[in-house]
């Protein structure tokens, strides 16, 4: 069918010539979610040839707006994420952005090994219907290489991880964090300061958490290191700061890798017949719930975990906007909240 500069161009005429719907055609029109790009491609193609007019965004067949946003969150072998005091509250923050935004939220689980490294990409990354993608707490570049979709869109990493600097990311301060937990410490008058948990080959974040705390003691001229390692996605280190205690007992300050590491290590002590803080100060990272409940209540390295979530949804839809701006990485700062569970050296 041809058409004259005179005659008006309808959706109907536009769904007729792709094989679509009517109500398909006007969610690609207004740019709205829920069309696979193959069928976003057709229509817009279709309405160009028999020239209804297009808007700029339109004709390129390529949102430049975030209307949808798939969340791909990392799945541990033992527990979902939201089961996770931590990602639990990124989620949070994801999800409360895209109500207020009015975005439409798609969630995909990765399931991790204990390493972290994807063990299963889900479907949703081989879709072609989210504007852009969240990657949440695991490798991006293992995944991402399991991924046959032609239209990579935009992906923004929220505490993950990736060799390349592709991608924009949300990150905590891990390493001045871990530094300024210690100091605070070697303020108190410590000096035999032990670290649980993380391991030499550790998950990014935990391993600068190490780094911090490694740094924090060589600048204060303290040659002692203390460092129960294990993996905690695999544990929690109950067996390990026991083990640590017991054969240096002249420790008197434990700091663990997170809050949850922290609370088993103050336990463990408890269980030994040390008081905390009395006999022992013990300081986390990461300021979750545990942190308040535990007895008694902890002192910890703060992270806005909501706001990771929340401001990587606003990067998301910064880059769909600006393809070409350059790469940016926003890092949250913790801060420091004091409770009861640390003390001066007597």
């Amino acid at each position: 069918m041809g058409y004259s500069v005179n005659d008006r161009v309808t959706l109907t005429d536009i769904a007729q010539q792709s094989g679509v719907s009517v109500a398909t055609v006007s969610l690609v029109i207004n740019n709205r979610p829920g069309i696979s790009q193959d069928t976003r491609t057709r229509v817009l193609e279709v309405a160009e040839s028999l020239g209804y007019p297009l808007k700029p965004a339109q004709a390129s067949g390529r949102s430049t707006r975030l209307t949808t946003l798939g969340m791909v969150v990392k799945t541990e072998p033992t527990r979902a994420p939201e089961a996770n005091p931590f990602y639990s509250k990124v989620i949070l923050g994801i999800e409360e952005a895209c109500r207020r935004g009015g975005i439409h939220l798609m969630f995909g689980r990765l399931p991790v090994d204990e390493n972290n490294h994807p063990v299963e990409v889900p479907a949703m990354l081989n879709s072609e219907v989210a504007d852009g993608f969240l990657m949440v707490g695991t490798f991006i570049d293992e995944t991402i290489t399991s991924i046959n979709n032609k239209r990579m869109p935009p992906i923004v990493l929220v505490d993950a991880y990736s060799n390349t600097e592709s991608y924009d990311a949300v990150v905590s301060d891990n390493f001045r964090a871990a530094y300024q937990a210690v100091e605070f410490l070697i303020r108190k008058g410590h000096r035999h300061i032990g670290l649980v948990g993380s391991e030499v080959n550790a998950y990014p974040s935990l391993r600068d958490r190490r780094n911090g705390y490694l740094r924090a003691l060589k600048e204060n001229n303290i040659a002692g290191t203390y460092i129960a390692e294990f993996n905690i996605n695999r544990e929690l280190g109950y067996e390990e700061t026991t083990r640590l205690l017991k054969e240096h007992p002249e420790i008197t300050a434990l700091f663990g890798v997170n809050d949850e590491v922290a609370v088993t290590a103050m336990r463990a002590a408890q269980d030994l017949g040390r008081g905390v803080p009395q006999d022992l100060s013990v300081i986390g990272y990461d300021g979750t719930y545990l942190a308040v409940k535990a007895s008694p209540p902890l002192t910890t390295m703060h992270v806005d975990i909501v706001s990771m979530g929340s401001a990587a949804v606003q990067m998301l839809a910064f880059r769909l906007e600006n393809p070409d701006a350059v790469r940016m990485t926003l890092t949250i700062h913790p801060t420091l909240i004091e409770r009861e569970s640390v003390t001066d050296v007597k």
